[in-house]
This record gives C-alpha cells, structure tokens and sequence, in this order.
C-alpha cells in the first residue's frame, strides 16, 4: 500500500475547468478514467451531462466524503454502467490497439509516473497514477491518448476522434479509497464478462 497524504484544500495547487473541475496537487496518486469517443450513446450522454451540470451547481468543489458518494452514486455508477456494456466500437478489444494504449501508458512509467494499478477494458481506460513531481498529469494524459489515437484509428479504420477529450481525474484522498479502486480495477473485467484476451490488467 502507497503512502498516501490525503486530500486537504490546503495541498491543491492547481484547478483548471472544461466541462469539469480538474483539482491537483503535488504528491497525489490520481483514479483516472478516459473513453473512446463512441463508447456511449449520444442521447444517453447528454441526458447524463444535463443532469450532472444541474447537479454541479448546487455542490460547487471541493467536495467532502458524503458529497463524493452523492456524486459517484448519481454519475460516476451510471456512466460505468454503460462503459461495461461495450457500447461503440469496442476498438481496444484488438489486441493489436490495446497494446499500443498499453506501450503509451508504459512509456513514462518509473521515470515521469508511478503507474500503481490499470485496466485497459474495450472502449475505455482506468489508472490508479502518480506524477512525479513536477510533472502535469494533463500532459501525461494527453501523451498517453495522443501517441496512441492514430495509429489505432488506422488499425481500426476509422478516421476523426478516437478518444473522448476530456478524461475525468479524481484525488485519492485515503487509504480506503485506493483500496476500493485497487478492487475496482480488478474486478471490472469479471463485471464486463470479458475473456482473458479482450483487456489488459495491471
């Protein structure tokens, strides 16, 4: 088990916005989701993104623990929920795509990231990462997803997005927080009823 420092408002150093408030702060290990871009129906997200934008109003970051839950019951469930059912092309279920997502996420780990635990799952990514420090985790995203969108947009044979812009991030605040995503991760693909050979875990 990490040492984690836990969340305080004290260690935010960073917050940047786009449809959602990205908090960082220095020594922080982050739970990281990012989609392909058709991995969810469009009704379903704008539903989902209307709702949510309401919802964002009334309970402005930061957020304690019982506000969290709030959120993760009412969205985070929700959307995961759609991600397990395969929707969109599924395009990381070649194995051929899923390595190369696999390689850019590698690429940087032990020298600009601590990569603690992964999933690649057929059309969408979790990571428990740890920036070194001074690294931007907003960077190292946008490396990971951009050194692999072409080449994977050509295996599949498609063109225009491959991946869904935004990625959400979240601070781990505790030790029983990392625990449940450690759990998470490994248990996503046994929810999703995937074989062996349709993801890659860490």
């Amino acid at each position: 088990m990490p040492k984690l420092q836990g969340y305080m408002i004290t260690s935010i150093i960073e917050k940047t916005k786009r449809n959602l408030p990205h908090w960082t702060a220095n020594g922080s290990i982050y739970w990281i989701t990012f989609r392909l871009a058709d991995s969810i129906p469009q009704s379903k997200l704008n539903q989902w993104k209307s709702e949510r934008e309401q919802w964002l109003q009334l309970h402005p970051q930061p957020w304690d623990s019982g506000t969290l839950a709030e959120y993760q019951h009412n969205f985070g469930d929700r959307l995961e929920m759609w991600l397990d059912r395969g929707y969109g092309s599924c395009s990381l279920r070649n194995p051929e795509c899923r390595e190369l997502v696999r390689q850019s996420i590698m690429k940087c780990h032990g020298t600009r990231h601590q990569l603690h635990h992964g999933v690649i799952m057929p059309n969408h990514v979790h990571l428990l990462l740890e920036p070194f420090e001074g690294e931007s985790l907003a960077k190292l995203l946008q490396g990971m997803k951009g050194g692999s969108s072409f080449k994977c947009n050509q295996i599949s044979g498609k063109t225009g997005r491959f991946w869904m812009q935004e990625s959400y991030d979240h601070i781990v605040r505790d030790r029983d927080e990392y625990a449940h995503f450690v759990r998470y991760i490994r248990s996503n693909p046994l929810k999703a009823k995937l074989r062996p050979d349709e993801y890659w875990l860490m």
